[in-house]
Order: structure tokens, then C-alpha cells, then sequence
């Protein structure tokens, strides 16, 4: 049994561990910052354009622009990166250079490759920054006049699981995005009760079936049932399918079957710095 000197005696030993830890967190999280900026500034991102095949006819109809950071012994992993960042305040100001260096490349790679002009990019962006004060589609379309390029070629993909709170607000700025031409994808779909509701209220153009729901779904009754659910509520609302994370050859056999509009994954086409036709 304690006695109060031993109690104050651990208890002080306690909250300096305490300190301690928190004076590390704190270290860590300063050198992760100073990273981050450094990764911004000297433009270290490497961005990977990843095949989105029309199941029907396989032929490519777009790409999904993914950027990741160099290794470093701060962020081991894109991850840890990303998720690193989400706790940030610096989520905007990466989210416009992650937008510009996607456009950026994706021009570049259109120069070498002009027969691929006409596909869509689907660029990945937090839903909070499209109703960031901040964030005005004007800029969007400068940069898009000065890299050549139009808004019926951009695909906003909305990457967090994170609810959006204000539907009828998001709504309005989502059409005066799709009044410049711009489109909207929903990702990770099945996943939980955030995305139906957000596909439901914003009426997207794409939604993006999340990679558990594909991951061996030909042995697998439930996930079938789910995907034709998805299916069936997506063909009465004028919505395409993009089936992710397709890796084994008897899933996309099974998918096509099904009458999935679209497909992304390694079964077929990895991501690759460059676009290509020919790489796929």
C-alpha cells in the first residue's frame, strides 16, 4: 500500500515522463514541418498518373493524378505523410500545390503524348478546401488556360472519409464548379455511412467503389450484393462506377459481368510517372 510519499514520489516521476514525451512530440512534429516545407518548396514530390479503363470497351478514359513525397526517415510512408498533414493547418496551401503540380505534369506528359489530350484527370482534393473562402475557381481556370487545358477534363475527387456537415452550402459551390464545366468523383464508396450520404446529397458523376469492397469480391457473396446495389442506385442516377483497387484477374472478370463502368487498379495499368497507351 502507497503512502503519500511514495504516491508523491510516482507521481512526480509520472508527469516528468509526461513532459518529457511531450517535449519529444513536440521536436518530432517541428522537424516534420520543417520537411514538409522543405518537400513544397524544392517541388520533391514525384506524381504517378494511375489508368482508368472503361471495362466495356478497355480503353483508357482518364487518370488518377497521385503524388507522393520522397522517403525520409520523418515520413517513412505516403501515409504517414498524408495523415501527418491532416493534422496540420498547412492542409490548404498543400492541397493547391499538389493541385498545380498534378496540372502541371499531366501537361507536360500531354506535350509527348497529344493522343491522349481528351482524357480526364482526376485530381484528389479535400472537400473542406472547395468551400475554403480561399479557394476560388477563377484561379483554377487561369492555371488551366496557362497549362492548356479545360475544366471538362477535371475531376474533383473527394479523398477524406470525413463527413461534409453543410450539404446545402457544399451543394452551391459544387455547381458553380459544374457550371465551368468541371466534374466531381466521390472515393472510398461502401466504406460507411459518410460517403452514401454525401453521393445521395451531391449527385457526383463518379463514384469511386473503395478497394474493399473489390479485393476478392468474386468469392465473396456480401460484397457482390453491396456492388449491385451501388450499381443498380448509380445507372438511375446517370452515375459512372470506377471499381478500385482491382488486382486479381477473376475480380475483373466478374466486375465486367456485373456491367461496372469503369476500373482502376494493377490488374489494369500501374501508376507511372508518364502517360502512356502503350504502359498500360
Amino acid at each position: 500500500m502507497y503512502n503519500n510519499q511514495n504516491l508523491n514520489s510516482n507521481a512526480l516521476f509520472s508527469y516528468f515522463v509526461f513532459l518529457l514525451k511531450k517535449r519529444k512530440s513536440g521536436l518530432d512534429d517541428l522537424l516534420k514541418y520543417r520537411e514538409l516545407i522543405k518537400i513544397m518548396r524544392s517541388d520533391a514530390l514525384t506524381t504517378f498518373f494511375q489508368p482508368i479503363i472503361d471495362l466495356d470497351s478497355d480503353k483508357i478514359v482518364g487518370y488518377e493524378a497521385l503524388n507522393r513525397p520522397p522517403f525520409s526517415k520523418y515520413f517513412p510512408s505516403t501515409d504517414h505523410f498524408y495523415e501527418y498533414i491532416g493534422n496540420t493547418n498547412q492542409v490548404f496551401l498543400f492541397e493547391l500545390f499538389c493541385r498545380n503540380t498534378s496540372l502541371k505534369k499531366y501537361s507536360s506528359n500531354l506535350k509527348e503524348t497529344p493522343c491522349e489530350k481528351d482524357k480526364l484527370l482526376f485530381i484528389n482534393i479535400h472537400p473542406d478546401v472547395l468551400i475554403d473562402s480561399n479557394y476560388r475557381p477563377g484561379e483554377t481556370i487561369q492555371l488551366l488556360q496557362e497549362f492548356d487545358l479545360k475544366p471538362s477534363q477535371i475531376v474533383f475527387e473527394l479523398t477524406e472519409k470525413k463527413a461534409v456537415t453543410d450539404f446545402e452550402m457544399f451543394e452551391k459551390v459544387l455547381n458553380n464548379y459544374r457550371s465551368q464545366g468541371f466534374r466531381l468523383a466521390i472515393d472510398d464508396v461502401g466504406t460507411g455511412y459518410n460517403s452514401l450520404k454525401t453521393i445521395i446529397h451531391l449527385r457526383p458523376e463518379f463514384i469511386k467503389l473503395d478497394r474493399s469492397l473489390i479485393h476478392n469480391i468474386v468469392d465473396n457473396v456480401s460484397q457482390q450484393k453491396l456492388v449491385s446495389l451501388l450499381l443498380n442506385f448509380a445507372n438511375q442516377s446517370n452515375t459512372s462506377v470506377i471499381a478500385e483497387g482491382i488486382e486479381q484477374l477473376e475480380d475483373l472478370y466478374f466486375l465486367k459481368q456485373e456491367g461496372i463502368h469503369l476500373g482502376q487498379g494493377y490488374a489494369l495499368g500501374k501508376p507511372h510517372p508518364k502517360i502512356n497507351s502503350n504502359l498500360v
